[in-house]
């Protein structure tokens, strides 16, 4: 029997027990479920709603309970419907009367709520623990690779040299701002909602600020009507999650290219790649594809609880149980992602000699070329005429710029002298880089301390 059918003539149909049932999806929640359960019935035990008896039989029922989901014991059947309904009919089956006044004070409507931002706040804990590892990493390695050279990139064509240190920086500032996300996501489900009611509270004398406490909360809801309909903490994080899919993809997709022949400049370790079954050279970077695809995914989730949200009037709607399995899949794949893609990172070998090499034969000097006359007295945009006209020159000779005899330079500007050769040399284009968030390596050295106070000032419980 329903734990609500006194209202109802009918059974319902089985084919409405399996389209309305959540528990396949939302049994994840138990310890949730059950700790909010164990935080209201103290409190209605401190208000002398439940005696302190009824307390005890209802504590020791779901302790018990939690131990035996917690090794597996339990099934959840469909016809349970959700987590909160198969934990009030285990302890009721188990300790009888006590077990029919624990949903006092209460809806299934402000249970799931409290459920859910339990669990969003230790899902983006969770997250930012896997983001610090990475961002650690990030760091580790920018400190190996601080004075090596490479090209940097616009519009993929070589554009200036940078190092492969500050090339690194760069993610790990992309993950610090998901750090920052995420903890605002956290910060956002902080917030305790049981006493919301189905939609309009309760008569009851409740203590909402203890149940807060007993849960770990900061503060309580201020609205019934929004603290059952609010889903806004699901969404931060699954925004989050898309951001941070999004810059894990764009790291791929460099991995991925940087990893082909024609660049050359890494190489994955055999434990993250795969092979084929009928080319015997190939060598492909599945992992870093794969969590290029999934971000498609990620997207996917937060779109579909963006559009079950835009059009719902308040309160409840039975709409919103489309919330969990969205928010399930994007912060899973979110996690799993994390920690694959920082194990490969790990065992990348990046092959510095060709970064360094291709440095040199994609004009990427160009622009100190054009600075080195500016300092000379030119003006910036006789000086960006001069260089063009040089690098046509060079291409049509098929030589670099480092690679021209003093005579040539000359016939463009007669103000170029010796200097020119220890201007155009990589290390001098980045050292000479030298403003705070440039290449150079003592800006790239002060930007992983920085990196690493801005780790520690995170609260990651």
């Amino acid at each position: 029997m329903k734990l609500w059918s006194g209202r109802f003539s009918k059974n319902t149909n089985s084919m409405m027990d399996d389209f309305h049932s959540s528990i396949g999806f939302d049994q994840r929640l138990f310890r949730e479920d059950i700790e909010g359960s164990l935080a209201h019935a103290a409190m209605l035990k401190k208000q002398g709603i439940l005696s302190a008896a009824d307390e005890s039989a209802i504590r020791q029922g779901l302790e018990q309970i939690l131990h035996e989901m917690e090794e597996g014991l339990i099934d959840f059947p469909a016809e349970s419907e959700d987590i909160h309904m198969r934990v009030e009919e285990l302890l009721t089956e188990r300790i009888g009367e006590p077990g029919k006044r624990l949903h006092t004070g209460r809806s299934r409507n402000d249970q799931v709520a409290l459920d859910m931002h339990l669990y969003a706040m230790r899902t983006a804990h969770e997250i930012m623990r896997r983001l610090n590892a990475l961002c650690h990493l990030l760091l580790e390695l920018a400190t190996k690779h601080l004075n090596d050279i490479m090209p940097g990139y616009t519009h993929m064509q070589q554009a200036q040299p940078i190092t492969l240190g500050h090339y690194l920086m760069a993610y790990f500032q992309m993950f610090l701002r998901d750090m920052r996300r995420f903890a605002q996501a956290a910060d956002a489900a902080d917030e305790m909602v049981l006493g919301s009611g189905a939609l309009a509270a309760t008569t009851y004398p409740l203590d909402r600020p203890f149940v807060a406490q007993q849960l770990g909360f900061s503060r309580i809801s201020m609205n019934s009507l929004d603290g059952v309909s609010n889903r806004d903490f699901l969404l931060d994080a699954m925004s989050a999650c898309a951001i941070c899919m999004m810059h894990l993809s764009r790291f791929c997709e460099e991995l991925i290219v940087y990893s082909t022949q024609e660049f050359a400049f890494i190489s994955m370790d055999d434990q993250y790649a795969t092979g084929s079954s009928m080319m015997p050279q190939k060598k492909n970077p599945d992992v870093a594809e794969l969590i290029r695809g999934k971000t498609g995914r990620v997207y996917g989730d937060l779109t579909a609880l963006l559009t079950v949200m835009k059009g719902l009037p308040l309160a409840y709607n039975k709409d919103m149980q489309e919330d969990k399995e969205a928010y399930f899949d994007s912060t899973d794949t979110l996690l799993h992602c994390l920690e694959i893609f920082t194990a490969m990172l790990g065992t990348v070998t990046f092959r510095t000699d060709v970064m360094k090499r291709k440095a040199n034969l994609g004009f990427s000097n160009a622009t100190d070329c054009a600075d080195y006359l500016v300092r000379k007295g030119l003006p910036f945009r006789d000086a960006h005429r001069v260089v063009g006209q040089l690098v046509s020159r060079c291409l049509a000779d098929q030589i670099a710029l480092n690679d021209l005899p003093l005579t040539v330079f000359r016939e463009y500007s007669p103000i170029f002298d010796e200097d020119i050769y220890t201007a155009l040399e990589p290390e001098t284009c980045v050292t000479l880089r030298n403003i705070p968030g440039g290449p150079a390596p003592d800006q790239v050295r002060d930007a992983i301390e920085a990196g690493r106070k801005a780790l520690e000032a995170f609260s990651i419980t």
